[in-house]
């Protein structure tokens, strides 16, 4: 291996684990004490959670793609 290439391995591993040691510092300690004021509302189930995190941003995209498409076309058909 060259002088260089073990170089940008040894940066890439040092930021690495930077960024991981700052994740883990960053991280609430006692996330299941509650403060004061706290009021969590009920749980999702699998089947909201699913269709809040993952069918609605896809049908999201899906929209804005097909508009972009259909402002596409038409932009070329009044060209030709």
């Amino acid at each position: 291996m060259s002088n260089k290439v073990k170089n940008h391995a040894l940066r890439a591993g040092t930021i690495t684990a930077g960024t991981a040691l700052m994740l883990l510092m960053s991280s609430p300690a006692f996330a299941l004490t509650r403060d004061d004021g706290d009021d969590p509302g009920p749980g999702l189930s699998v089947v909201q959670t699913l269709g809040l995190y993952v069918a609605t941003p896809i049908v999201l995209f899906l929209i804005i793609a097909g508009l972009v498409m259909v402002g596409d076309k038409s932009r070329k058909a009044e060209k030709s």
